[in-house]
């Protein structure tokens, strides 16, 4: 089994349901809080694919409600505003074995470092993200 580093937002749901995953299949979890890691664009962008708009927090109330602008031409930008708000990085982020990942796409994980089981339900999109305010931080 395969060290895992977790960064995510405590008190998230579907992180709750990543790790158990993670945990069930015999993985060790080292679980960072994605909130207080002190993020650069050269740290945050190993994690990052290719399509930028993959990159964001769907569910950060800013971006539901339009108040948080994003220039998707300006990847670099993009990359700073993230860093300076780390609610806007879609989560999880995961490095395994020194590979990086964001997201928790579980085929991907299955394939790359074995899930007992995979999820039957969306642990992706935040459950929350239908009401006005979607998973804000704690404290907000």
């Amino acid at each position: 089994m395969v060290q895992v580093v977790f960064y995510e937002k405590p008190g998230c749901i579907n992180n709750r349901k990543q790790k158990k995953l993670l945990e069930e299949a015999g993985h060790s979890l080292d679980a960072r809080n994605l909130l207080k890691a002190d993020w650069t664009p050269q740290s945050l962008r190993p994690f990052l694919g290719d399509e930028i708009t993959g990159w964001i927090n769907k569910s950060h109330p800013g971006v539901k409600s339009g108040e948080v602008s994003l220039d998707y031409s300006q990847p670099e930008a993009v990359l700073a505003q993230m860093c300076a708000d780390p609610l806007l990085i879609r989560r999880p982020l995961m490095d395994i074995d020194g590979q990086c990942l964001q997201g928790f796409e579980a085929d991907r994980i299955d394939q790359m470092i074995g899930l007992t089981r995979l999820p039957q339900e969306d642990i992706e999109s935040c459950p929350k993200s239908h009401s006005r305010d979607g998973c804000r931080m704690e404290g907000q």
